[in-house]
């Protein structure tokens, strides 16, 4: 075997704290080396083309490169190798400038260690083997789970790039929260109309035809891996035919009804109904169990009162499974807020006029059940609304972290009661404020000026009680007198939202010690979710607002972009785990090992690796008791080989 070495002196970086000629001479003696080339800059372009040449010439079976650290060149001599005709995995690097030269100042025990770290390197490149990267295709298409406003965006901006989308929701609406909300803070726009050229796009745009929408649909399995997903969808019956024209004639002759999901219940609807005013597709729907049908009457006043004729309307509508292929997933299910039930100190559904900040939202809304009418539980004009903030955030026995997003909304709220109510107080009863950002400062002079503003210290610090004359007294911990108001709003901590967990099942990818999607990286990389495939937008992984929802849709859509890119295969690394068949025990210590659910144990009871969801970090190959598996470039012999070098 033929080892070639290039001692690279970074100018002086090397030089002047290792003896090179000494240290050159020591390589040269090494088994199987057959020459030592001593190199000013090798990472410079002219060094790296007299390296090419070199490799060439000589063609070495093996090179060892001693130089800076792998993770600033590694990559760059690689590439030289590959332009030389020479597999990249026979190269060893070995840094010799931090983890020697600029740590050792004596020059005689820093060229010692370099002389045992290159001997270690030396025995080491013997045993590399030549990996080759593997291609696989891959599916262009992408499933969107959760059509609010991170899901929409990442559909749009997939959609522009020429890629097909599936977008499912579970309820009946897509937009999410947004189109039910009257203002949205900072900027104090309407939320329907903000999210209305969006939403025109992917129902009647230019991109409608790339985007196909499920509503009141859900993912029920996936198997498959990053640019292979078969998804499963159960997709509820809607109860009318995509024909309909959204007339509302049925609705207004049905003659059932009962309480309105989508009003947290303080409007009703009609058995068969919008869900709101203006909701989008711009389509009703039937619900089954409050259809007179269920208690077993022939009531046909929908079907008889429909223009297009009886067939539009469909009762006992059942549920239907449809299959996609898709080669990645955006995770986009938002968040919810936490049951005020919760925190009996508050008395939520117990005190009339206490309403948690989504339900108060509907009662300012011109689509909800008020029609943005506000009034006491009396009937008359609201005097007074107090707002307590932090319910259940910032507090380690519920949810330890601020929610982020309700000191905003509470100062919308207060900007909203004083433009109406221009005689209410308002108050804000909080424990801190949050309001970052460019419109932050803004948002609480608006909100804030003609507030009264009241803290309280613990997060168990308020109570509340019936007051006199249908009003409700607020109590809190600093022994000030209690505020007296008609209305009192509780602003929850925003929680994963329902079904976060199964669907975390379903796609086999974790969930953080909060519930939330847990992302590859919490700082630097926030898109991708821990398993290959799989991307994170909005609130699914932890609570934001609609700007961080948008932004989160499109960073998805970007990290699709780059990692499955359109019409080319995806490239899988060699540097992943194999497991050695005849010795694996099929113990599963790697399964319970691999953060990236990359191994798993097959029906023959062995431990396998999937190359495309596998990250190489050697977890699994560190763990195995029986060392089947190992990690290519970074086998046991390698590794034992070059501590065996370096302690000789």
């Amino acid at each position: 075997m033929m080892i070639g070495v290039f001692l690279c002196t970074c100018g002086t970086a090397i030089a002047e704290r290792i003896d090179v000629e000494r240290l050159a001479a020591a390589v040269g003696r090494l088994p199987d080396v057959a020459w030592c080339r001593t190199v000013g800059f090798l990472c410079s372009e002219a060094e790296k083309e007299r390296m090419e040449g070199v490799l060439r010439d000589e063609a070495p079976d093996r090179v060892v490169v001693a130089a800076c650290s792998p993770r600033e060149h590694e990559a760059t001599f690689m590439g030289v190798m590959e332009k030389a005709g020479l597999n990249p995995y026979l190269l060893q690097m070995v840094n010799i400038r931090e983890q020697v030269a600029w740590i050792t100042p004596e020059i005689s025990r820093a060229t010692r260690k370099a002389e045992s770290l290159l001997a270690g390197a030396v025995a080491r490149v013997r045993r590399h083997a030549p990996l080759e990267t593997k291609r696989v295709e891959a599916v262009p298409d992408v499933l969107v789970v959760g059509g609010g406003p991170a899901g929409i965006k990442a559909a749009i901006e997939l959609a522009e790039a020429g890629r097909r989308v599936v977008l499912v929701e579970r309820s009946a609406v897509i937009g999410g929260l947004p189109v039910r909300f009257e203002e949205v803070a900072p900027g104090m726009e309407c939320g329907p109309c903000m999210l209305e050229p969006l939403l025109g796009e992917l129902l009647h745009g230019r991109l409608a035809e790339r985007i196909e929408i499920l509503t009141m649909a859900e993912v029920t399995g996936a198997v498959g891996y990053c640019g292979n997903f078969t998804v499963t969808i159960g997709v509820r019956g809607r109860g009318v035919d995509r024909a309909c024209i959204g007339c509302g004639e049925c609705a207004a002759a049905c003659p059932a009804t009962a309480a309105n999901p989508y009003d947290y219940g303080l409007g009703t609807r009609k058995a068969i109904d919008f869900p709101f005013p203006g909701a989008l597709p711009n389509l009703p729907y039937l619900d089954a169990a409050t259809c007179r049908r269920a208690a077993g009457e022939e009531c046909r006043a929908c079907k008889d009162a429909c223009h297009l004729g009886e067939e539009t309307v469909r009762f006992d509508e059942p549920v239907t499974t449809v299959e996609r292929s898709v080669g990645a997933v955006v995770i986009a299910t938002g968040g919810e807020p936490i049951d005020a039930v919760r925190f009996p100190a508050l008395r939520y559904g117990e005190i009339p006029g206490v309403y948690t900040s989504v339900e108060f939202e509907r009662l300012l809304s011109s689509s909800g059940p008020t029609g943005g009418k506000l009034a006491t539980a009396g009937g008359r004009e609201p005097e007074s609304v107090a707002i307590v903030h932090c319910v259940g955030s910032r507090d380690p026995a519920h949810r330890d972290y601020c929610s982020g997003v309700c000191c905003a909304y509470a100062l919308k709220f207060g900007h909203i009661v004083a433009s109406r109510f221009p005689g209410a107080s308002m108050h804000h009863v909080y424990r801190e404020l949050n309001l970052p950002g460019k419109g932050g400062a803004a948002l609480l002079r608006r909100g804030g000026e003609k507030s009264f503003f009241h803290r309280y210290r613990m997060p168990d610090g308020i109570s509340l009680s019936p007051g006199a004359g249908g009003r409700i007294t607020v109590t809190s911990d600093t022994g000030q007198d209690g505020i007296t108001a008609d209305i009192v709003v509780l602003c929850p901590a925003i929680v994963p939202a329902e079904g976060t967990a199964g669907l975390a099942k379903i796609f086999d990818t974790p969930l953080d010690h909060l519930g939330f999607f847990e992302e590859l990286h919490g700082t630097t990389d926030t898109a991708r979710g821990k398993v290959k495939g799989i991307y994170l937008a909005g609130s699914c992984r932890e609570p934001g607002d609609i700007r961080q929802a948008m932004l989160g849709g499109s960073a998805a859509a970007a990290a699709i972009h780059a990692d499955i890119p359109e019409g080319k295969e995806l490239e899988i690394s060699p540097v992943c785990a194999v497991t050695d068949r005849e010795r694996c025990a099929g113990c599963g210590i790697c399964v319970s090992l691999c953060p990236y659910r990359a191994a798993a144990l097959v029906p023959d009871g062995k431990a396998e690796v999937n190359q495309l969801l596998c990250h190489g970090c050697g977890s699994c190959a560190a763990g195995c008791p029986g060392g089947a598996i190992s990690v290519g470039y970074f086998t046991r012999e390698a590794i034992l080989a070059e501590l065996e070098g370096i302690l000789r």
